[in-house]
């Protein structure tokens, strides 16, 4: 039995099996070759799903569906975000505003973790917005205004290791939203004063990515 063959066919994904090719052209494979190699590639075939979990946790099936339901009007998809986001720096404060649960500090790190995934996908369909000039001009400066109270939620719990990294990186998620968002406020001011919208148009500019 061929055993190269037999573990590209059952190991490797199709970009995996066209570096293995490459390899088997150059080598033959001992066993213990053949063991190293699926040590190495079950290492990403593991941690992937471990990010696709937190990215499929981010928002619950019934805020997907209101995205779905919501997508084909841009700024009603960015605020419904926003909404999201509001709703996890409600949690963030009630779990501190009442007496200690057993599992607050993990609860705390799930939804700032929660919060991190939500402001990229808000900011990767911003980023896809933009260009296509759909009018965002009365759902940006609520995102604005939010950013600054969505900070003080985070910074409020006391300094803890359980969710220091995860507060770290939302903070800093926070902190990029507001630059973006300040800069692509700017453009469609000026995009919009040079180019008046259409009285009939509807501001659909095609639907808004799903989350993951």
């Amino acid at each position: 039995m061929d055993c190269g063959r037999v573990f590209k066919r059952r190991l490797l994904n199709p970009e995996e099996r066209n570096i293995f090719s490459m390899k088997l052209a150059c080598i033959r494979f001992s066993a213990p070759a053949l063991l190293t190699l699926a040590l190495a590639a079950a290492v990403p075939l593991r941690a992937h799903p471990v990010e696709g979990q937190i990215q499929a946790s981010a928002l619950s099936d019934a805020e997907i569906e209101q995205v779905r339901d919501a997508r084909y009007v841009p700024a009603n998809c960015v605020l419904l975000f926003a909404k999201f986001l509001d709703d996890r720096a409600q949690k963030i404060h009630d779990l501190y505003a009442r007496p200690r649960q057993p599992g607050r500090e993990t609860d705390t790190r799930e939804l700032m973790e929660q919060f991190t995934s939500i402001i990229d996908e808000l900011s990767d369909n911003l980023d896809d917005y933009g260009p296509r000039h759909a009018d965002l001009r009365k759902a940006l400066p609520k995102i604005l205004a939010s950013a600054d109270r969505w900070s003080t939620e985070l910074k409020a719990p006391p300094e803890d290791e359980t969710y220091s990294v995860a507060r770290k990186l939302a903070l800093e998620s926070i902190r990029d939203l507001r630059e973006s968002t300040t800069e692509l406020a700017s453009e469609q001011d000026a995009w919009f004063k040079a180019h008046p919208p259409n009285k009939q148009s509807d501001e659909k500019n095609g639907p808004i990515d799903i989350p993951r």
